[in-house]
C-alpha cells in the first residue's frame, strides 16, 4: 500500500511541476509576443532603428520585418492566452508558434543580434515546457509515452 501511495504522490507532484511549467511557457509565450510587437513598431516607426547590413543572405526591407514581427506577436500572445487557459489545441499551436517566431528571429540576427538569439532561447524554452507537459500528462493518465 505504501508504494502505491508513494507513486501517487510522486505523480502528484510531476503534475504539479509540470502545470507551473506550462503556465510560465503561457506567460513566457505572452511576453515574448509583446516584446515581438514592440521590435515590429520600432521597425515602422524608425527604419534607421535597426541596423541594415549588405550582402545578406535574407534580405528583406525593414518595414516588411515590422509587419512580420507585428504579425507574430500578436499570434504569440493570443496563443500565450490560450495556453493559460488550459486549452489543448493552444498548447499545439503554441509549439508551432514557437518554432516560427524562433525562426523569424534566426532570420532577424544581422538586424539585432543580442535580441533575436534572446528571442531564440526564450521560444526554445516555451518549445521544450509545452512538449514536457505532455509526456507528464501521458504518464498521469497511464499513457504510455512516445520515444
Amino acid at each position: 500500500m505504501a508504494d502505491k501511495t508513494d507513486t501517487t504522490a510522486t505523480l502528484e507532484r510531476r503534475l504539479g511541476w509540470a502545470l507551473g511549467v506550462v503556465l510560465f511557457a503561457g506567460i513566457l509565450l505572452v511576453t515574448v509576443g509583446i516584446f515581438q510587437l514592440i521590435a515590429g513598431i520600432a521597425a515602422l516607426a524608425r527604419d534607421e532603428f535597426f541596423v541594415v547590413t549588405a550582402n545578406y543572405a535574407f534580405a528583406v526591407d525593414v518595414t516588411a520585418w515590422g509587419w512580420i514581427h507585428i504579425a507574430i506577436g500578436i499570434l504569440l500572445v493570443l496563443t500565450g492566452w490560450g495556453i493559460m487557459a488550459g486549452r489543448l489545441l493552444a498548447r499545439i499551436v503554441g509549439i508551432a508558434m514557437a518554432v516560427v517566431s524562433a525562426v523569424a528571429n534566426f532570420l532577424f540576427l544581422p538586424y539585432y543580434p543580442t535580441w533575436s538569439m534572446l528571442m531564440i532561447a526564450l521560444d526554445v524554452f516555451v518549445i521544450w515546457a509545452l512538449c514536457v507537459y505532455g509526456r507528464s500528462e501521458a504518464v498521469r493518465t497511464g499513457m504510455r509515452p512516445g520515444p
